[in-house]
């Protein structure tokens, strides 16, 4: 993406930045902010004097935009502005580029890390949430099953679910082999859970199991991207959009939105659960902290 004529909430991270900290700028530096956001591919290409001259403002004024958005200058700047829009090394992550020093890496990842997660704050279904707890809440409560399914990356998020769940004392279990899924799903039944998490979606594994455990009668939530496969077939569905490519070597930000998503689930089940889980997350914390050496 090198412009900025998509919606806001698809901008790169760098560009995302700029456009929030318009307000903050004097009118001279916002010509400059918003000629960067109307074509940042132009922008990280062109000689200060043209640049100047499109925005109508004089050079030092460019350069001062610069470091107005915490940038050393209109070299650094364009530097970075350049490995945003060219999408950065392919297959590994969207932000960075081949040059970048370690200092620009820190900024790079924690920015695109970031910027992901407050878009997703402002777009997340609240009410899709609400529906994903109470049935959780109820399997927890009738101590029926709950799964969860994943594979390659997303069997890792599906291992931390069954880990933090649990610590609830909820008979909570992953599976990340498609062979055990499906015969998990086919011993599924009313009242059981299933969670299924999927960055791209299509994974046909999941579909399978997601297809045996509806028929078996158990509540299917799918945290996955919207529209895809998986997304149609849900029952509840917690969707994840993002602009990472879902066919990335390396994925990283579908990763960290997973387990948020995660997380916030666990918390309400957590809430839900009430006075009851307690006594019992007391008496883990006391028996662990036998395991730890003791503080000089």
């Amino acid at each position: 993406m090198s412009t900025a004529s998509s919606s806001s909430s698809s901008l790169p991270p760098m560009l995302d930045r700029i456009r929030a900290s318009l307000p903050a700028l004097s009118p001279a530096e916002q010509r400059v902010g918003k000629l960067v956001l109307a074509d940042a591919r132009s922008f990280a290409g062109l000689p200060v004097a043209e640049l100047a001259e499109r925005s109508h403002v004089s050079k030092p004024t460019v350069v001062r935009f610069c470091r107005s958005i915490g940038y050393d200058g209109l070299a650094d700047f364009k530097l970075k502005l350049a490995g945003t829009v060219n999408e950065g090394v392919p297959f590994v992550h969207r932000s960075v580029d081949e040059d970048d020093k370690p200092a620009d890496l820190v900024v790079k990842v924690i920015d695109n890390a970031v910027s992901a997660l407050l878009k997703y704050r402002n777009d997340a279904m609240a009410h899709a949430f609400d529906r994903a707890i109470e049935a959780l809440t109820e399997a927890a409560h009738a101590r029926r099953r709950i799964e969860f399914y994943g594979v390659g990356n997303s069997g890792i998020v599906a291992l931390d679910a069954e880990h933090k769940f649990f610590r609830l004392g909820v008979h909570a279990v992953a599976h990340n082999d498609a062979h055990v899924q499906v015969m998990a799903a086919t011993m599924l039944g009313p009242g059981d859970c299933v969670v299924v998490v999927s960055n791209s979606g299509r994974s046909r594994d999941l579909l399978d199991a997601l297809e045996i455990a509806r028929r078996k009668g158990a509540t299917t939530i799918v945290i996955t991207a919207s529209g895809s496969p998986l997304a149609h077939q849900a029952q509840i569905l917690l969707s994840v959009d993002h602009p990472e490519d879902y066919d990335r070597y390396s994925p990283m930000v579908s990763r960290l939105l997973h387990l948020t998503v995660i997380d916030i689930l666990t918390t309400g089940v957590a809430l839900k659960l009430g006075p009851e889980l307690r006594p019992m997350l007391q008496e883990i914390k006391k028996n662990l902290r036998a395991k730890r050496y003791a503080a000089p």
